[in-house]
């Protein structure tokens, strides 16, 4: 199940177990666990980074991203988690969802992100 919270420039994805936060450049992804045990302390399963540079003269950008934890996150894990956090930024309808979260709560509507996911409605 995947919830999305946001507080101001911090976008929190809760995806089964694990949580995201973002502040552009950043995204640092942790256990839903350790999350509630320790907040914004708890130790980063993957981090990633975007490098800019280059996205206004060549319309590209760069991402890194590190597994720290092999032990609780896989490599494809990682990569799932990656795409599908990017997908909410790059795919129109899918940033229309964060947008009506993030300004339009009263009209937000969390089967929508389960539909957009093609994931079942619970």
């Amino acid at each position: 199940m995947v919830i999305l919270q946001c507080l101001l420039k911090h976008l929190i994805f809760e995806l089964d177990y694990n949580f995201v936060e973002v502040e552009a450049p950043h995204m640092i992804f942790t256990g839903l666990e350790d999350y509630k045990a320790r907040g914004t302390e708890a130790a980063p399963y993957l981090t990633s980074k975007f490098y800019t540079e280059l996205s206004e003269t060549k319309d590209l950008v760069f991402i890194r991203g590190d597994v720290v934890f092999t032990s609780k996150l896989t490599d494809e894990e990682a990569k799932w988690l990656m795409e599908t956090a990017q997908s909410f930024y790059l795919n129109d309808t899918r940033y229309k969802l964060l947008e009506r979260f993030n300004k339009h709560t009263h009209d937000f509507e969390f089967k929508d992100v389960l539909q957009a996911l093609d994931m079942p409605i619970l």
